[in-house]
């Protein structure tokens, strides 16, 4: 693994203006506002030296090799990511916070952003609420915390639920079964397939204690739900923790940066297959907070209530 996070590098065959001859990356690019690759120089850097000094070859047969690899990693998609089981997850229905009201709960889906290099004509387009030149990754996961569903190369400042709504919209897109549903954070609209929380009330981890605790029926539906949306969260920590090329600078094509996305998530799935990853950060669960909470009694009632409005 250490080895292949040294190779890094460009690749000199990339001159289609953007367009990736899919192979096993078909699919898994946005139709539209991609950067080309012929404005994109290669700008080497100290891992590119370190690949150089470790592997003892000229950067044109590293560049090569790692774009065979990148495609041999690639040709795994179909197989190593796939739609969630639509049986109930055993995380949901082993648990009273969320079983059955979470029953028909797939998985969650949320954007992250990863660094990118763009010609300096688009830069504007890739810089969104971030500080630096991004492309948006939307992913969705299951509760093993594997990608289920990853598109990545969309500009940074283009919202989670415009691409949401894009990717839903074609045949080729998100297909989510009928009667199961993803979560999905506040920037999401409710609709057929996503469950947003409710807005304008408490939902954040953070924001609930033993002193704070949920109040309504709305607000006890927010932390459950926040408990079980987390799950994507501890996905993109492990996935960027795991893999730093993702938080660096880059200097590959944008078309080589967009496969790198997709393997790094293939090789997350497959490390999970073989057991614990290590980088997944411990998450609070805050049972204590559902233990005399404050709702009235009949809270479960009125929370069946609002699953179903």
């Amino acid at each position: 693994m250490k080895n292949y996070s040294l190779l890094m590098g460009d690749s000199s065959g990339d001159k289609d203006g953007g367009v990736v001859d899919g192979g096993a990356f078909r699919g898994h690019f946005p139709v539209r506002r991609r950067a080309g690759t012929d404005s994109c120089p290669p700008d080497l850097g100290f891992a590119m030296a370190a690949a150089l000094e470790l592997f003892s070859r000229s950067t044109e047969i590293i560049s090569r090799y790692f774009q065979q690899v990148l495609f041999a990693i690639g040709e795994f998609r179909g197989e190593m990511i796939k739609l969630a089981s639509m049986n109930t997850p055993t995380k949901i229905k082993n648990s009273y916070r969320w079983f059955p009201y979470f029953m028909d709960c797939i998985g969650a889906i949320d954007g992250t952003h990863v660094s990118a290099k763009v010609p300096r004509s688009m830069s504007a387009t890739f810089r969104g609420r971030k500080h630096y030149t991004s492309h948006n990754v939307i992913t969705a996961v299951d509760f093993d915390m594997r990608f289920t569903y990853v598109l990545a190369g969309w500009d940074g400042s283009s919202h989670d639920a415009s691409i949401l709504a894009d990717i839903m919209s074609r045949p080729d897109g998100l297909q989510i079964p009928d009667g199961k549903f993803y979560l999905g954070d506040a920037g999401y609209a409710c609709r057929p397939g996503i469950l947003p929380p409710f807005k304008k009330t408490r939902y954040h981890l953070n924001e609930f204690s033993a002193k704070h605790r949920p109040l309504n029926a709305r607000e006890l539906f927010n932390l459950r739900h926040s408990s079980l949306r987390v799950t994507i969260e501890r996905a993109f920590a492990a996935l960027k923790n795991r893999f730093k090329v993702l938080g660096q600078k880059p200097f590959h094509t944008f078309d080589t940066q967009v496969k790198l996305v997709l393997t790094c998530c293939i090789l997350h799935n497959w490390i999970l297959g073989w057991g614990e990853d290590e980088f997944f950060e411990e998450v609070v669960t805050f049972d204590e907070v559902e233990t005399g909470h404050g709702v009235e009694a009949g809270d479960n009632d009125a929370w069946k209530v609002k699953r179903q409005e």
